[in-house]
């Protein structure tokens, strides 16, 4: 059984190729349950749902949260995490993380409001990142992003605006080589705070919505992960026992940048926590890597499948 639970698409969020495009290739590679996970958007689950029943694929509702996680120095005032983990400077600030929603009610109006609120935000910050981005142009003797450009980088999006849809049209316009060059030179720099939602609303809006939250990419080097506050594996679980535990219901064990040590990790940590695991490539089709993770068949069992 091929199982794929991390998809990203063209329509939803900053996938390469649209819903019906992914589709046509997880039936051409064989995928037998799935699940689409743009990033704050369902607003394509009904179009999936109907094509999965088209292709003969089992689904399961998905999205992917962005969630602001606050870490504060140790467990309420417990100076003796901040030794274990060492650094206490990293510890009192706000971590950006990522977290799988599956299995949700489409119909939630708590839910779709939400998201609307977050992608109206979403808009609003891009707006301000290419006002910055202005600032550091005439710095450099280039020329101004106008209505013009903004409305061309606007029409090349289909689902959720963000950074990726701003770096693709630096590209476009000579300013930057490649991706990685506009977020090192230009959007790092640039950047505005997303929405701050956090660990516990987004747990509530997912469950209230009959729905799980699954932890994503823990370990992901090049990622939303608790790499950005430690790479140490055991002390990023020991965060999750600390902090998270009441507002998941499960961890990404296998993912396209987790090493079989991470997995057998995570693997370990979520069976002694009766957490479900979930696996997925992560694929924004830049390449197509879809279906390409070896994701044993009970993981669909425990999602009734």
């Amino acid at each position: 059984m091929k199982i794929d639970l991390h998809i990203h698409t063209k329509t939803g969020s900053d996938g390469n190729l649209s819903i019906e495009e992914v589709f046509r290739e997880a039936k051409k590679r064989n995928i037998n349950l799935m699940s689409i996970t743009d990033h704050d958007s369902i607003n394509c689950q009904e179009r999936a749902i109907t094509l999965a029943r088209k292709y003969g694929i089992i689904y399961i509702t998905g999205v992917e949260l962005n969630v602001t996680f606050q870490y504060n120095n140790g467990k309420k005032g417990d100076k003796s995490h901040q030794n274990k983990l060492g650094n206490s400077s990293i510890l009192s600030r706000s971590v950006s993380l990522d977290f799988l929603g599956y299995q949700y009610d489409i119909i939630s109006q708590e839910l779709k409001s939400k998201l609307e609120l977050m992608r109206e935000h979403r808009e609003s910050r891009a707006r301000q990142i290419l006002e910055k981005l202005n600032v550091e142009f005439e710095k450099e003797n280039i020329g101004r992003f106008t209505e013009e450009d903004i409305k061309k980088i606007q029409d090349s999006v289909d689902g959720a605006f963000g950074r990726p849809h701003i770096a693709e049209y630096l590209i476009k316009k000579g300013i930057v080589r490649d991706r990685q060059e506009a977020f090192d030179k230009y959007l790092v720099k640039c950047d505005v705070p997303k929405y701050p939602l956090s660990l516990a609303e987004a747990s509530r809006l997912v469950r209230n919505a009959g729905g799980i939250l699954v932890l994503a990419h823990p370990n992901d080097p090049n990622g939303t992960s608790l790499v950005s506050i430690t790479s140490d594996l055991n002390e990023q679980t020991n965060i999750i026992e600390e902090y998270m535990l009441e507002y998941i219901d499960g961890v990404e064990c296998w993912h396209s940048r987790h090493d079989a040590r991470t997995t057998s990790h995570y693997m370990e940590f979520a069976k002694k926590h009766g957490l479900l695991m979930t696996g997925g490539s992560d694929c924004h089709q830049k390449p197509i890597i879809m279906g390409t993770l070896a994701i044993p068949d009970w993981v669909a069992e425990q999602f009734g499948k």
